[in-house]
């Protein structure tokens, strides 16, 4: 039951965004990006600032990569055997490897683990931020029907904000360099309103989502990697770092999270097989409204 009612406050925001789009059709993508370039930034100085540079960090980093890897390179074996197209496996791999860290994962981090994890679960959605706009767009243009320019891709990936504030951040605590009073209560402003901001957003995202025939196969093999295979994969790569058992347990819950949403932002943009990618996106947060609660189940057994 406890871990339902953890699930429960996050489901209910999503639904507030999905029912506002459904009755009065916002215009997403201009709220997405307020959040995204004007939000995310300020959550993510703060993280990295408050936050003392330590080991787990690099932990955390090494997690993600290893997850990412071992999940890209499953895929394309699996993709090779089926014989898949190129554009098809480069949307499997957008929807298999990249989870929603950010505005599913780090509210149920906050209201399973505190403050503490919530502190670890951002830390972890800015690297996922950082892999999803470096590998993730790499894969989106290649599974693209136009070819893009090298400088083009690295000048998209040199904008994404998120990585300014963490870095920003990172570099005020590095240098020992005070906020100012009125700025550090701007900037907690801001990032107190980022997780319900998006939250909302992504249950509006959902109400677009669907209606979408797709190749069972594909979509199978999208859903077992991201809801099976992930967490699976992440227990074992834990096991082999020396963290705490809370920061073990934060991020095999990350890694059991749905694809997410902004996969679908990135497929539309490069036409790389969009209705599979929205129909994945749209499954797993489905699913995972029964295996999150099991999840969080279990990591507290």
């Amino acid at each position: 039951m406890d871990v339902i009612l953890i699930v429960l406050p996050a489901l209910l925001v999503f639904a507030v965004g999905y029912i506002g789009q459904k009755k009065l059709g916002f215009e997403i993508n201009s709220i997405s990006k307020m959040a995204i370039y004007l939000m995310y930034p300020f959550l993510a100085f703060k993280t990295f600032y408050e936050n003392a540079l330590n080991m787990d960090y690099l932990y955390i980093f090494l997690f993600c990569i290893a997850l990412c890897v071992i999940l890209i390179v499953s895929i394309k074996i699996v993709a090779k055997v089926r014989n898949y197209s190129k554009p098809k496996v480069s949307a499997m791999i957008l929807s298999g490897v990249f989870m929603n860290s950010g505005n599913y994962g780090v509210p149920i981090i906050l209201f399973a683990f505190g403050e503490l994890g919530f502190r670890y679960a951002v830390i972890m959605m800015v690297i996922q931020s950082f892999l999803m706009n470096t590998i993730g767009l790499y894969y989106a243009v290649s599974g693209s029907d136009k070819k893009r320019e090298t400088r083009e891709i690295w000048m998209k990936i040199v904008k994404m904000p998120i990585l300014h504030g963490a870095f920003l951040g990172l570099g005020f605590q590095l240098l020992h360099l005070d906020v100012p009073v009125f700025m550090s209560q701007t900037i907690d402003l801001i990032s107190q309103a980022t997780i319900p901001t998006i939250m909302v957003v992504l249950g509006m995202q959902l109400a677009t989502l669907g209606g979408k025939k797709v190749e069972r196969g594909a979509l199978s093999l999208i859903v077992i990697m991201r809801m099976v295979a992930s967490p699976l994969i992440a227990l074992v790569v834990v096991s082999f770092l020396p963290i705490s058992t809370m920061l073990g347990s934060i991020l095999i819950i990350l890694a059991s999270m749905p694809t997410a949403a902004n996969t679908t932002m990135f497929s539309l943009q490069f036409n790389t097989e969009p209705d599979l990618v929205s129909t994945s996106t749209l499954v797993t947060t489905l699913m995972s409204i029964v295996t999150i609660p099991i999840m969080l189940a279990l990591v507290s057994l």
